[in-house]
Parts: structure tokens; sequence; C-alpha cells
């Protein structure tokens, strides 16, 4: 495995959830990518470091042959890795709080909503210099390694138990019943458990749909509501801190400016 490769695919890809820093938000099917970097891709192109191509390398490598369903269309589409999706201004601007965004009864939170604010998912990455690391580098395989148990084993938000809740993410397909989907992964963005390793537990939710839905398939951005419940689970494409049985599951669309 290229450590350095993967790391810079999971820094730049988003995972500095909790500390305000975003990748490309779409808002719509068409939308155009962003003009300005992420902050860490561009620290890292600033100074010619190993993660300065990451991103681009990753988005390359679209995982064509992958045997999970669908990924090769999906990455074709309009997102690319690390691609997250777009929400209501008072939700992205105030992620820890409650948002005034009712839909049908059910509140829409941020991702970062999950996670409890003292907890750091980059701590695994603390004090490495990446940049003066070359791509065999004990040091950064034996960080990758450390990062995975780290966010296999994230914290949760007690508060969140029972909060009737709404949010987009993208799908990753568990269980199908010929065309329809009984039971999939959601995840923050493009990509995760699919090009990279999973996102912290607490930053995917197991969902179970209250009916089997139809035409969706892996990667697919949705909107899900439901109760969400602080609930550990294991798969093979992830580990996740809560569950939901979805009451809706909805095609992705881009939420009203106010």
């Amino acid at each position: 495995m290229k450590s350095l490769y993967w790391i810079g695919g999971i820094v730049a890809a988003g995972l500095l959830v909790g500390s305000g820093v975003r990748l490309l938000a779409h808002g719509d099917a068409q939308a155009a990518p962003a003009t300005a970097p992420a902050p860490a891709a561009a620290a890292a192109a600033s100074t010619g470091a190993p993660l300065a191509g990451a991103v681009p390398a990753v988005t390359a490598r679209a995982d064509a042959g992958s045997t999970v369903a669908g990924v090769a269309a999906a990455s074709n589409g309009p997102y690319k890795v690390g691609d997250q999706l777009q929400q209501s201004p008072a939700v992205t601007d105030k992620p820890y709080q409650a948002s005034g965004k009712m839909v049908n009864g059910f509140q829409e939170i941020a991702w970062e909503s999950l996670i409890p604010k003292d907890w750091d998912p980059m701590a695994p990455f603390k004090g490495l210099k990446l940049d003066q690391m070359t791509d065999d580098d004990p040091r950064a395989d034996a960080a990758l390694w450390k990062a995975k148990k780290y966010w296999k084993d994230a914290p949760v938000d007690p508060a969140m138990e029972g909060k009737a809740v709404r949010l987009p993410g993208f799908v990753v397909s568990l269980d199908r019943e010929g065309e329809a989907l009984k039971e999939f992964l959601l995840v923050p963005y493009f990509g995760a458990c699919i090009h990279v390793p999973p996102p912290p537990a607490n930053q995917i939710i197991h969902v179970k749909s209250a009916k089997a839905v139809k035409n969706v398939r892996t990667m697919d951005a949705v909107w899900i509501s439901g109760v969400l419940k602080v609930e550990r689970s294991d798969s093979s494409m992830g580990a996740s801190s809560y569950s939901m049985k979805a009451v809706s599951v909805e095609p992705y669309s881009a939420p009203d400016k106010g």
C-alpha cells in the first residue's frame, strides 16, 4: 500500500470534519467545481509536498474494476472523490447548533453535528511532516493503520439519540432485493468506503429503509429523513456508530438559499 497516497487522499477528501473545512459543495448535478482547493491540499501544493497530487490521482483511479455494484458508473458522474453536498446556510454556518430548517417534521443537521466538539479526527497525523516523507516511510504506514483504528472507535454525541433528523449524503449499498435497496451506509463525501479507508465511525450512518428503495445505487446522492439512534454496527464497507430506519430516501437536490 502506498501510505502517503492514501493519507493524501484522506486529508484532501475532507476528513478535516468538525473544523469548518469543506471541499466542493454541489448546488446541483451540473455544478461547476470550486476554483479554490481545500486548505490541506493548498498547503501541500505550496510546499511541493507529496500531497499535492493526491486528489487528482485518487480521482483518476475511479476503480472501474470494483466489485461494488455501481461504482464505475458513479465515478463517471458529476461528483469527484471528496465532494460533499451543499446544505442550508443555517446548517453549514453553525453545524453544532440546532437548525431551524424543518422538512416534514425532520430537522436538517450537519455531519459535524454527529461528532463530539472536542474530538479531532486528524489526531493520528499530528506531528507528522508528510512533505518530508517518502512513500515507503514506515511512519506513514503506521499512521494510516493507527488512524483506521482511531476512526473505527470514534466517539458519538449521545445527545443525538432519538433525534428526528434530515441530512444528505452518498449511498454505499449493503443489501438489495432485486433492483431495490433495503439497507445501506450513508457517508458524507463521494468515494468514502470505496476509494479510501472508511471515514470515522461517527461519520457513517447505517440505514435501513422502511420500504425498499428503487433506482438507487452506490454513490448516488440522497436526502434521508428518520430517527437517529446511537448504535454500533460493522459491515464489510466500514463501521458505523449511528443507525436510522429511514422514513424517506429521496434523490438529492440543493436546498433553498434561505
